[in-house]
């Protein structure tokens, strides 16, 4: 018996165990512990083998099947290893999978992810596009902080890449980075600032995406490529349309004036007919003066009407609100025939379009009452659809469709959907409240509906009753008389006590009815819910108040009752009646008033939409559907009283302008370029370049424009060239305007010191150079370089650390040792290279001879001066030599060899942070200027625990400077320490402040425009001045 079970188990439970086994393998023995397993264990080297196999067939399907474990949650992370090797298939299918794959186990098994980096680093500069853009997404789902270096190279290599799809892939990558290391926000700004630049449909919707992620709030990037955005809109893919309306949006409430004033001047007009045809001429010219409709906002609008056609609901959706945020009302109308219809989409769709109708349909019936029957409930309907259906069509209700609708409602009251009737109640109390001609006719209905033998009805028609009555009670002493007989048979806790609170309001007009109510709710208080019970309080309390005879003891009997009740609401409020009604000696002044208190005028309820509070989100975002702000929304500014300059959108007629100047002005700028180093203009030319061939490479798929953007192409190489190292940038982009000014303006005026001693030379050159540029915008600009000049002058070191760093070590070097140091001098080579003394020193017994620099392996944009070629270097022989090196403000290393006569050796230098400093002398008050417009991103900080004996003032200063050269800068309070320094590379500030907290804390503030650099010197900083 044991044995044919043992066998049935064995062929019906075959599939199970196999699947099972497939899942444990990665807790199984090799030994074969589990004789059950050992089946799994071959079946998965079956895969191993078929992944190691030459046939591409059986590596596909080996692919196929571990994809397939990985979709029904199996544990496939054993084959990593034979998984990887398949990275460098030349199938393409395989290749796909592999990183299907890789994605999935990247982040669980990142020792191992790390072993592929190098395969897909070669894989990004695979000539298939498909691959390239694979590989950029595996490497940027790898999970792993210490290769973001690596991840932000292949972003930008990506970011330049001639096919589109791999430039939107770039894009993709940038938001996946930020929320990996939020720190490389600048870097990732500078990347998205070019691709916005991008022509291609496919990249546009990508770069607006991560544009919304990384830095919404930088508007001014959008400027230049607003109406290229506009232009494009049509042909980017859906959810890419999504994304560029809904920023386009926002862009448009901060760039142009309100439209909506056009229907406010219509009615004051209608308003002021009356008036002498003189005063309402005078007035309506001043009004329609001012507004005028900017070109580009009408370009938004126009450009966004043929995508109401969409197919994608979210584009309907995201067109809608659009027209509804930025339009003029009159032309808002159009967008409601393309709502409607998608109401015939399924139903999670038609949720969030009638959440919106709905909010729409409070401010503007007039769009939707033509489709008045489209909001008509239909029976497959769910609740939800049929509450927002009620919503609407109570909004829309006028005098000439009220009789319609109610026939409709009648029908709706009687639908199985309890919830849906209740609510059904609710909306004919709105309309009977909102429109005075019907408000009898809802009235007798409601009534009519006590009589319904379903007690929910009832219950909701008790509720709307009450609030309608409060509104005319004096007409309705029959309804309230019929209400009272109902209280035997209505339980609802609800309705119940709204029939008695309507009974006390009215008690002296049923002066009969109330004591025999009363009389009947005291048999029954204490079985009754907490809420009918404070209700027959009250009526005892009004009853006792103007019927005292009748009514005395029975009062008092309900107020002994409600005296030992075990809700303290009601004993609360058992004591308070009690003192307020029944005279006696401790009676307050209040008693007198008790009548006036209880029997007081009540306002009537207000009934309003639930939705009317939800216009100031958003329309079609997640907080408007969820009526709270969500994480990650962005709040619609409200229109500027004046409209910005609109002239930072015209990038291409500047640019034609441009391309026409004279050759004798084009020599005078080139004569400029002695005021601009080496290291920029090759940076700015390979950044024109790389644009260039992104335009060229996205200009195919685009059919009017192709000539023109060739044309402007070409131009704005040329342009960025030229205009770059003649400082004639004044009208490029918004942000690297600011800063390539900034930066070039600071330079010129260092240079410009070193020529001529006094500074009234160096204004009549910087202004001689910027008049050049034309425009108040550069007097400005001369006046803040002049004042930065005088804040940052660069003092002596206040110390020099003598450490000294290993270059080349004697073995290594065949007896030749070379030890550096950073003297933090400024270089003699060059005011933007970090001076670097070199000591070597020959430790054989023989002379070393033609001691040189030899090939120089260094990172884009970086420079070296190497020191003269030494002769010869005796035995036991030292000699000290100086470099300089201009690192760019980065902690990168520089490669180079080491070269004698006979060998060669790589070495490299790579520079502590705080030796890319060169200290500056400042007052407290230029300092706190300073630091004041340095605050927001430019801004890192740190809390530091440390002993109190390593807060003295001393201890600080030299920790401080041991780290980075920076100055010391006078402060007047003991707690805090300020130090102040500028970049070698930019001369950008870098201020730190070390401010001790009560206790044993301090908090560590760096503030600069270069924020990695920043933070890397917080992350050393904070460790040196923690520890003892």
């Amino acid at each position: 018996m044991s044995s044919n079970s043992f066998s049935y188990n064995e062929q019906s439970g075959g599939g199970e165990a196999t699947e099972l086994g497939q899942e444990a393998t990665s807790t199984i023995s090799p030994s074969g512990a589990f004789g059950l397993f050992s089946s799994d264990l071959k079946k998965n080297e079956d895969l191993k083998q078929m992944l190691e196999s030459n046939k591409d067939s059986a590596k596909l399907d080996a692919m196929k099947r571990i994809v397939g474990m990985i979709a029904k949650g199996k544990n496939a992370s054993e084959l990593f290893p034979a998984v990887v090797k398949n990275v460098a298939s030349k199938n393409i299918e395989i290749k796909k999978l592999v990183y299907v794959y890789l994605v999935r186990y990247a982040e669980e098994q990142q020792d191992l992810a790390l072993l592929s980096i190098s395969t897909f680093q070669r894989a990004l500069k695979d000539p298939n596009q498909l691959i390239r853009a694979s590989a950029l997404r595996v490497l940027s789902s790898i999970r792993v902080p210490i290769i973001v270096p690596i991840m932000m190279l292949a972003i930008k290599e990506a970011s330049a890449d001639l096919s589109p799809y791999v430039r939107k892939n770039a894009a993709h990558a940038i938001q996946k980075l930020y929320s990996l290391d939020p720190e490389q926000k600048e870097m990732l700004i500078e990347v998205i600032e070019k691709l916005l630049k991008d022509k291609s449909t496919l990249v546009a919707g990508s770069v607006v995406m991560a544009f919304e992620e990384v830095c919404p709030d930088r508007i001014d990037l959008i400027h230049k490529n607003y109406r290229k955005l506009c232009n494009l809109l049509v042909d980017v893919e859906e959810w890419g349309q999504v994304v560029i309306i809904h920023m386009l949006t926002r862009y448009a409430r901060t760039q142009f004036v309100s439209p909506w004033k056009e229907g406010d001047e219509l009615e004051d007009n209608e308003k002021n007919f009356y008036e002498s045809d003189d005063d309402q001429k005078e007035k309506t010219d001043k009004r329609k003066k001012p507004y005028t409709m900017d070109p580009d906002h009408r370009l938004l609008i126009r450009n966004t009407k043929p995508l109401l056609q969409s197919r994608n609901a979210a584009v309907v959706m995201a067109v809608a609100q659009l027209y509804w945020h930025i339009s003029p009302k009159s032309e808002a109308g159009i967008i409601s025939k393309s709502l409607v219809r998608l109401l015939r989409s399924n139903r999670e769709v038609q949720y969030i379009v009638l959440q919106n109708i709905a909010t729409m349909s409070i401010q503007r019936k007039g769009m939707f009452e033509p489709y008045l029957k489209s909001f008509y409930v239909r029976s497959t309907d769910p609740t939800m659809i049929k509450t927002l259906k009620l919503e609407i069509l109570t909004n829309l209700a006028n005098e000439a469709n009220i009789s319609t609708l109610l026939r409709e409602f009648q029908t709706y009251v009687k639908s199985q959907d309890k919830q849906f009737a209740a609510a059904t109640i609710q909306t004919i109390g709105r309309c009977a409240t909102n429109i005075v001609e019907v408000t009898d006719t809802c009235l007798n209905g409601l009534v009519c509906l006590l009589s319904n033998r379903d007690e929910i009805v009832v219950a909701e028609s008790v509720v709307v009753i009450k609030k309608l009555l409060q509104m005319q009670p004096v007409q309705h002493g029959e309804i309230i008389k019929h209400m009272a007989k109902l209280l035997d048979s209505i339980t609802v806790p609800v309705a119940r006590a709204s029939i008695l609170w309507l009974i006390g309001e009215n008690c002296e007009r049923v002066p009969k009815i109330a004591p025999d109510v009363l009389r009947k709710m005291a048999k029954s208080f204490t079985s009754e819910d907490d809420l009918v019970k404070l209700q027959i309080l009250n009526l005892g309390a009004k009853l006792y108040l103007t019927n005292s005879k009748q009514t005395k003891l029975l009062t008092q009997y309900i107020l002994n009752l409600g005296k030992y009740d075990q809700n303290y609401d009601i004993r609360d409020r058992t004591r308070f009646i009690r003192q307020l009604i029944v005279p006696n000696e401790k009676s307050g002044a209040l008693s007198k008033y008790a009548k006036k208190i209880f029997l007081a005028q009540k306002p009537a309820p207000l009934l309003e939409s639930p939705f009317k509070d939800r216009d100031h989100f958003q329309l079609g975002t997640l907080s408007h559907t969820l009526n709270i702000k969500a994480t990650g929304y962005l709040e619609l500014s409200n229109w500027p009283e004046v409209a910005p300059d609109p002239s930072v959108r015209n990038v291409e007629v500047i640019e034609l302008a441009k391309e026409w100047t004279p050759a004798g002005k084009a020599k005078q700028e080139n004569s400029a370029k002695k005021f601009y180093s080496e290291s920029e203009e090759e940076e700015d030319s390979s950044d024109s370049s790389s644009d260039s061939e992104s335009e060229s490479g996205s200009e195919s798929g685009e059919e009017g424009d192709s000539n023109e953007d060739s044309s402007e192409d070409s131009s704005s190489e040329q342009d960025s060239e030229s205009g770059r190292e003649s400082g004639l940038e004044n009208k490029r982009t918004a942000k690297r305007n600011s800063k390539a000014k900034g930066k070039s303006g600071s330079e010129d005026e260092e240079k410009e010191n070193e020529k001529s001693k006094t500074s009234d030379s160096s204004n009549a050159e910087s202004s001689s150079i910027e008049d050049s540029s034309s425009d108040s915008e550069s007097e400005s600009e001369s006046e803040s370089e002049s004042e930065s000049r005088k804040v940052t002058q660069v003092s002596t070191p206040v110390f020099v650390p003598t450490k000294t760093h290993v270059l080349l070590h004697r073995m290594s070097g065949k007896g030749l040792a070379a030890h550096y140091f950073f003297p933090r001098q400024p270089c003699i080579f060059g005011d933007k290279m970090v001076s670097i003394q070199i000591t070597l020193n020959n430790t054989t017994d023989q002379k070393i001879e033609n001691i040189h620099i030899g090939e120089k392996k260094l990172p884009i944009g970086l420079k070296m001066h190497v020191f003269n070629p030494i002769d010869s270097l005796e035995p036991e022989g030292s000699i000290t030599v100086s470099m300089g090196i201009d690192f760019c403000d980065s902690t990168q290393t520089a490669s180079f060899q080491l070269c004698t006569k006979d060998d060669c050796f790589s070495v490299n230098i790579q520079p502590p942070v705080g030796e890319l400093l060169l200290p500056v002398a400042m007052s407290e008050k230029d300092f706190k200027k300073e630091q004041g417009m340095l605050t927001g991103m430019n801004e890192t900080s740190a809390v530091i625990i440390a002993a109190p004996q390593n807060f003295t003032p001393s201890v600080i200063f030299q920790k401080v400077v041991n780290i980075a050269n920076v100055g010391a800068v006078p402060s007047g309070q003991d707690n805090i320490h300020r130090f102040a320094a500028k970049t070698v590379h930019s001369g950008s500030l870098m201020l730190v402040t070390v401010e001790l907290k009560e206790g044993s804390t301090a908090q560590l503030i760096i503030n600069t425009e270069k924020t990695v650099i920043g933070s890397v010197l917080l992350r050393e900083l904070k460790p040196v001045l923690s520890q003892g």
